[in-house]
C-alpha cells in the first residue's frame, strides 16, 4: 500500500465532527495522546482501529486510506459532473455523478479525463430512426480495442460494453443526450460533445 491514512485528514475531519481528541479516543477506545500523536505526524493508527476511526469521523475506510478529505458535495446529482473510472486489472467501469473515492482489485481508481477524439478515436454518431447510432473506427484486436461507449444526458447515462473482436459501435434511444463517450483500453477516454 502507498498511502496511509495521515494526521492532517484525521484533524480536518475531527475538527469538522465538532469533536475534541479525547471525545474521539472515548469513541474508538484510545488514549487522547494516541489521536495527538496521529494528528501531529508522529505515529500512525493501527490497522485494527481504521474502521471504527472512519466510522467515528463519517467517511468510509478507502476515503481515509486516501489520505484526502474526498467530500461529494454535489448533493443533487450533476450529471455534467459525472465522472468514469476504469480498473486496469479486470477493467470494471465504474460511473459517478461526481467526485467519489473508487477501489477494485486492491488499487485506488482515479477519474478518468475525457480527452477531444484524435484521428485515431473518431467518435460518429448518427440518428437512425428514433436513436443515435454511434461507431469508433478502431481496431477491435484482443490486445487493442474500445471497451465501452456510453451517452450522457442531463438525467442519465446509457452504457454499451464492448468487447475485443466485436464491433466498435452502439445504439441510444434519442433522450436529451449531450455528450458521448468512448474507451481505448490503450489510450484512455474520448468525448464528444453533441
Amino acid at each position: 500500500m502507498d498511502k496511509y491514512v495521515t494526521g492532517a485528514v484525521i484533524r480536518k475531519l475531527r475538527e469538522n465532527k465538532k469533536m475534541t481528541q479525547e471525545e474521539l479516543a472515548q469513541k474508538i477506545f484510545v488514549s487522547s495522546k494516541a489521536v495527538s500523536k496521529w494528528e501531529t505526524g508522529q505515529g500512525f493508527p493501527d490497522i485494527s482501529l481504521l474502521e471504527p476511526l472512519a466510522q467515528a469521523l463519517g467517511i468510509s475506510v478507502i476515503e481515509l486510506l486516501s489520505g484526502e478529505d474526498i467530500r461529494n458535495l454535489n448533493r443533487s446529482s450533476n450529471i455534467a459532473k459525472s465522472k468514469f473510472y476504469v480498473c486496469p486489472v479486470c477493467g470494471n467501469v465504474i460511473f459517478a455523478s461526481g467526485e467519489t473515492v473508487v477501489s477494485c482489485c486492491g488499487l485506488t481508481l482515479p477519474p478518468l479525463d475525457a480527452e477531444k477524439p484524435d484521428d485515431e478515436h473518431i467518435i460518429k454518431a448518427e440518428i437512425s430512426e428514433d436513436e443515435f447510432y454511434v461507431t469508433v473506427n478502431h481496431p477491435m484486436t484482443k490486445e487493442h480495442y474500445i471497451s465501452f461507449i456510453a451517452a450522457v444526458s442531463d438525467n442519465g447515462v446509457q452504457f454499451v460494453k464492448l468487447y475485443p473482436e466485436g464491433n466498435a459501435e452502439a445504439r441510444f434511444r434519442i433522450n436529451r443526450i449531450e455528450k458521448f463517450y468512448a474507451y481505448c483500453n490503450r489510450h484512455g477516454l474520448f468525448m464528444i460533445k453533441r
